[in-house]
């Protein structure tokens, strides 16, 4: 069973979501701290939001925020994102393999939806797991755990493809096997991803 994850490992929209953050703050004379991104960052979609009301005091509603993000974000999804290098490819070889297919993904589901038929993936997955569905984040252990419920499947019998350091650890101690995906936004740790994951790739070219 292949697990796969969606931002920043398949499409190449980790940068539509700094933007996103440039422009819902300097709207209101703010700037993200480093604190902020990082938190922001690995947070499912309403979580974020109230984190970004509470640390800024902003007087906006936890659902006021997301519903501005989906505007700024909605557009790029369905429009201007594009895969990742080999991305398609290595997919179309699994597929023909008869490889089992499923996302893992803290993507918001309306902007999944948008960025799968964009690239028309929508029947390469037989299952979506959103975080933001099932209200846990990827580095909380009961999020990979209910995948494999779900599933029923082993962990042992599972690969996640995935470029956040959070999420990979949390796979691989889950028992899952990790391909660590390269991703700008994560450059950083590269270092730390190299130890945590089973493989680690620049591209799905690689793959191929």
């Amino acid at each position: 069973m292949l697990l796969f994850d969606l931002d920043g490992t398949l499409i190449d929209s980790n940068g539509v979501w700094v933007e996103v953050d440039r422009t819902f703050l300097a709207r209101r004379g703010l700037e993200a701290t480093p604190e902020y991104a990082h938190t922001v960052g690995h947070s499912i979609f309403p979580v974020a939001a109230q984190f970004t009301r509470d640390y800024y005091g902003l007087p906006d509603s936890a659902q006021d925020i997301m519903d501005e993000w989906l505007s700024l974000a909605g557009d790029a999804y369905s429009t201007r994102v594009p895969l990742k290098p080999g991305a398609r490819a290595f997919l179309l070889r699994c597929q023909a393999a008869g490889e089992p297919m499923v996302l893992a993904t803290a993507c918001v589901p309306q902007l999944c939806r948008a960025a799968l038929e964009r690239h028309d993936l929508t029947e390469w997955f037989s299952d979506v797991f959103s975080a933001q569905e099932l209200g846990l984040e990827k580095r909380d252990p009961r999020y990979f755990q209910t995948v494999l419920e779900r599933l029923d499947v082993s962990a042992g019998a599972c690969t996640l493809f995935e470029d956040s350091p959070g999420a990979c650890r949390t796979a691989r101690a889950a028992g899952i096997r990790v391909v660590g995906v390269y991703d700008p936004f994560y450059a950083e740790f590269e270092g730390e991803l190299r130890q945590i994951c089973h493989r680690y790739i620049h591209s799905f070219e690689e793959l191929l």
